[in-house]
């Protein structure tokens, strides 16, 4: 659900992952990106948020194996 989540509101998703700070970096650039781009940069936060979503799923699956 957050992968959906990044395509429309990239900074709520990264915010959802774990990284408050990020977050508010992120959307901090990413208001004025939309605005002055007219949408062109928008992909490049999508991506960034996958990569953080994917990071944080892999760190628990680590976490996971390491309890075992």
């Amino acid at each position: 659900m957050n992968y959906v989540l990044a395509l429309f509101l990239p900074p709520l998703s990264i915010l959802f992952a774990g990284r408050p700070f990020l977050a508010i970096v992120v959307f901090v650039i990413w208001l004025p990106a939309i605005i002055f781009s007219g949408g062109l940069t928008h992909p490049m936060f999508i991506l960034l948020a996958w990569i953080l979503i994917y990071q944080r799923r892999e760190d628990r699956r680590w976490q996971d194996r390491g309890r075992d």
